[in-house]
């Protein structure tokens, strides 16, 4: 074991001893040390440490957060090895966050009719995916909650889902409508059936009863997504599984500023619901969509014209 690689192992202990879960940047940062031993270099350089944040060419995306990885791990580095260069800020402009993609109804149900077209005919994974996909549509969770989910946590006679160490380490308890639960309900029983002895304490699982993987996740999304038009047949952009987070959110203030009610009130519950950490975080979506911001901006006026 490289001696950088054996500093990663502690920075990596420090870090999660901090509170952090650090499992995507332990990734990303033994891809570096790789990186480091191909070339036998044992001090980390800004040229380094660009040349491999800038990996692969057409990622614009991901070099300022592998950068912001290495910088960090070399200001750990640098006090046990001085000739450590720590790469400055600004070398890769942040991009800042994603403007989400909000779907509609029909783009939504087109892709959940896809999913039920995967082959094999007869095989579970179109069921999968399709109660994978419309779970995600109608409560807001993220991809990795919704992956994490185990049988345990999925009370089909209460109609509610528990969602267990979540992004900032906090569970959370989500109430689910009847129709979802009758789909729940419905792949429940057909994996049951399918696989005939459990494999696994997972909800929504593999072909063969195994824990379902987000990289073949991403795979079949990406797949549908271009054969239902969501996207061109060679493009990496367009909408994302996030995308469906994004809109369940935007679609609840919505229909609660069209009933009347006070959005101001109520967002603590959906920051609650969505597993926010600072409430901060779920008023970003009034600013992502015209027609929230209409009615933001009409509410204001009629406060305005109330105020003596």
């Amino acid at each position: 074991m490289s001696a950088l690689r054996q500093v990663l192992r502690g920075y990596v202990a420090m870090r999660r001893g901090l509170g952090y879960k650090f499992v995507h940047q332990e990734h990303r940062l033994a891809g570096f040390i790789t990186f480091m031993e191909q070339r036998d270099a044992a001090v980390i350089t800004t040229k380094l440490a660009l040349e491999w944040a800038t990996q692969p060419p057409g990622r614009h995306a991901s070099w300022a957060i592998r950068l912001t990885d290495v910088r960090g791990f070399a200001r750990h580095l640098h006090s046990l090895e001085p000739r450590t260069e720590v790469p400055p800020t600004g070398m890769i402009p942040y991009r800042g966050r994603i403007r989400p993609y909000l779907y509609t109804d029909t783009e939504i149900q087109t892709l959940l009719t896809a999913a039920l077209a995967l082959p094999p005919e007869r095989a579970l994974r179109r069921w999968t995916y399709h109660c994978l996909f419309g779970l995600l549509a109608v409560t807001g969770l993220r991809i990795s909650e919704a992956l994490a989910l185990r049988c345990e946590d999925v009370d089909l006679e209460m109609g509610s889902l528990t969602v267990r160490d979540t992004k900032f380490g906090k569970s959370r308890w989500v109430p689910l409508h009847p129709s979802t639960r009758r789909v729940l309900s419905d792949y429940a029983r057909r994996r049951d059936g399918h696989l005939g002895t459990p494999r696994s304490p997972y909800f929504l699982v593999a072909e063969r009863g195994g824990r379902l993987l987000p990289q073949y996740v991403y795979r079949v999304f990406w797949r549908l997504s271009r054969e239902t038009g969501l996207r061109g047949a060679s493009a990496h952009e367009g909408p994302r599984l996030h995308d469906f987070r994004h809109r369940f959110a935007v679609t609840t203030l919505i229909n609660w500023y069209r009933s009347g009610q006070s959005v101001d009130t109520l967002m603590p519950v959906l920051s609650t619901y969505l597993g926010h950490s600072c409430v901060r975080d779920t008023y970003w979506y009034l600013s992502v969509c015209p027609e929230l911001m209409e009615h933001a901006a009409r509410r204001l006026e009629k406060r305005w014209e109330a105020s003596p």
